[in-house]
């Protein structure tokens, strides 16, 4: 049996990590050949979805954020509770797909999902008890895991590059999109960018929004429409429309009807936004940072994050001349894949 630990995910941060755990398991219940069994923690909400769940109560981590924080650290300072719990349901392995290894186990064998290393490719981007909690959690949970799941090549050039893994127990495992929510429609495109990102300071509004008015003096008409958490703390220009968190569907219809999507993100493990863009048919205009080559190929217009003028640059060639293969390229990246990819994963941990 294998355990899926969901105790350290935070479902009111929505963002790829919470959409690759729980389309995974969704997937795994769709299409997995294992038995599988979620870990969700006391008084949470229900984040397991198609595969059955154990309740494990001595992660109490309630439906804030301070209490999920407070079991968080109870864990990280006393873990023997936690991992007695963990380990009392006969798992043959187990997986921890939010990011780190909580509770520290050396049995059954671990799989983890590594979805970035932003701490040490941007530290000034975290507070120093931020980095500190990083270093420690993320120190133990490669060090402990006989497999690493890394969401990119990207990522796995990293935790082979610096910290020294052996690239044998790293496995690349891409997310997947889901194809029925996010597929193109017949919709009349509207002269508007989307950028879904919570404001964020590795997501770059800054100097997205400095790029967007320098566009505008050739194409005053054009608007910008941000989605996420954040934004309405900040000033902002009357030609931004914030959103605010928005449903899937709204989403789409915003990927349908928007004249183009544009990504400046400075750092992505993956990058879902640009392909789900793409699904639904929207051009798309990424950075040429980390993931996002890998992720979208050669279906996006990619510019330096680093240059307000070429952010500019890349979103007039966007709007000028769309690139051509966006559902195609989309198409490639699948949950059922993913999931099957896991289940091969969680043989290897069996069989250790």
């Amino acid at each position: 049996m294998i355990g899926i630990s969901m105790l350290t995910l935070n479902v009111e941060q929505a963002g790829g990590t919470l959409t690759y755990t729980r389309q995974l398991v969704r997937a795994l219940g769709r299409v997995g050949e294992l038995e599988y069994r979620v870990l969700v923690p006391a008084g949470g909400p229900n984040a397991e979805d198609g595969v059955p769940s154990v309740v494990v109560n001595e992660f109490p981590a309630g439906e804030t954020s301070w209490s999920r924080t407070a079991a968080m650290a109870r864990t990280l300072v006393a873990p023997g509770r936690v991992r007695a719990a963990v380990q009392s349901h006969g798992l043959d392995a187990l997986h921890f797909p939010v990011g780190v290894m909580l509770p520290r186990v050396d049995d059954p064998p671990a799989a983890t999902t590594i979805h970035d290393l932003q701490h040490e490719e941007f530290p000034e981007f975290f507070s120093a008890g931020q980095r500190a909690y990083r270093r420690r959690v993320y120190g133990w949970t490669i060090d402990r895991s006989r497999v690493l799941v890394a969401i990119s090549e990207y990522v796995r050039g990293l935790l082979i590059e610096h910290h020294g893994v052996y690239p044998e127990r790293v496995v690349t495992i891409h997310h997947g999109i889901d194809h029925d929510l996010f597929s193109p429609a017949p919709f009349e495109r509207q002269p508007f960018l989307v950028y879904p990102a919570n404001r964020w300071r590795h997501k770059n509004h800054d100097r997205l929004l400095e790029a967007v008015a320098l566009v505008r003096r050739e194409r005053p008409e054009l608007r910008l429409v941000l989605t996420g958490t954040g934004h309405e703390e900040r000033g902002l220009p009357e030609w931004v429309d914030a959103r605010g968190r928005v449903s899937d569907q709204e989403l789409v219809e915003l990927y349908r009807t928007a004249v183009a999507m544009v990504f400046p993100s400075l750092s992505e493990g993956f990058g879902l936004p640009p392909l789900e863009a793409m699904a639904c048919g929207c051009p798309v205009a990424v950075s040429r940072a980390a993931s996002l080559p890998e992720v979208c190929g050669d279906a996006a217009v990619y510019f330096d994050p680093t240059s307000v003028e070429d952010i500019a640059r890349g979103i007039d060639e966007v709007l000028t001349t769309p690139p051509s293969g966006g559902v195609e390229r989309a198409a490639l990246f699948t949950w059922d894949e993913c999931a099957h990819r896991h289940d091969a994963v969680y043989r290897q941990l069996t069989a250790m």
